[in-house]
């Protein structure tokens, strides 16, 4: 059974979240719909800004002619990979990084050149190419850097755009290099479902970042009560609860993103 100190789901992250702030010693005038939202709240800022709130996938994808015909892939079509039927799918998609390289020179077969050079000099290679014992490396380094300008040149990476509003995945000179049944390799950034990866709930920075959120819906509910004196001296403090909230919001987000978030260039694509 699961404790409320390493919460793994949502019920127990938002009780440990409701225990910090001093339940059932102190009465949170929060409504459980409300903490479920702040839940919601946190758990998409920690996708969005933590490194573990993602991960690097490689989805293999069929072309129909469908796709070929509207000029782009539209995620949800996207399957997760069979060796990880529960992992994350096209709709978990929020970044795609680059389609590996179709068409014409994007296969390597015992015809290809790059296969000839290397079957040809591979037990010349340590002892130096075209009788040269000095540069062992040199000569078969030019040529490999030759034929991937020839490559770039002739068949470059493809120009992609995407966006998560959208979730289509255009790629330009779709239909003139690839056919109707072709594969393509995705190579994209996934959010993970933490009901699936429930670690995410005993995260620190979640759990950081959720009991502020309900700490701070905590004194915008008492604000029209603020300054209410109650019998025996009580005053509501709503103001105030609601400005430490604020102040640890911010020093969490900046946590996040000093120490936890991706390179900015993780978006691009």
């Amino acid at each position: 059974m699961a404790s409320v100190n390493a919460p793994n789901s949502r019920e127990t992250l938002i009780e440990h979240a409701l225990r910090a702030l001093g339940h059932p010693v102190i009465q949170i005038n929060v409504d459980q719909q409300q903490c479920e939202d702040r839940l919601d709240e946190a758990l998409q800022y920690f996708t969005t800004r933590h490194y573990d709130g993602v991960i690097k996938m490689f989805f293999k994808y069929q072309v129909t002619q469908t796709d070929l015909d509207r000029g782009f892939i539209n995620v949800s079509d996207i399957q997760n990979p069979a060796s990880d039927p529960n992992g994350p799918d096209g709709t978990n998609i929020v970044s795609v990084v680059k389609i590996f390289r179709f068409g014409t020179l994007s296969g390597v077969n015992m015809f290809d050149v790059r296969y000839q050079l290397a079957l040809t000099d591979y037990f010349g290679i340590n002892r130096g190419l075209n009788g040269s014992s000095s540069t062992p490396l040199a000569g078969y380094q030019a040529t490999m850097s030759y034929i991937s300008l020839l490559e770039q040149f002739f068949s470059p990476e493809k120009s992609l755009r995407f966006n998560k509003v959208t979730d289509k995945i255009y790629v330009d000179a779709f239909s003139q290099d690839i056919d109707a049944g072709g594969y393509l390799i995705i190579e994209a950034y996934a959010e993970l479902d933490p009901d699936v990866y429930t670690k995410i709930y005993d995260d620190r920075m979640v759990k950081k970042y959720v009991i502020a959120l309900i700490k701070k819906q905590w004194g915008a509910n008492m604000l029209k009560y603020d300054g209410v004196q109650l019998p025996g001296g009580i005053t509501f403090k709503g103001q105030q609860i609601y400005q430490d909230a604020m102040a640890e919001i911010v020093a969490i987000e900046q946590e996040f993103e000093r120490s936890y978030e991706l390179p900015i260039d993780f978006m691009i694509g």
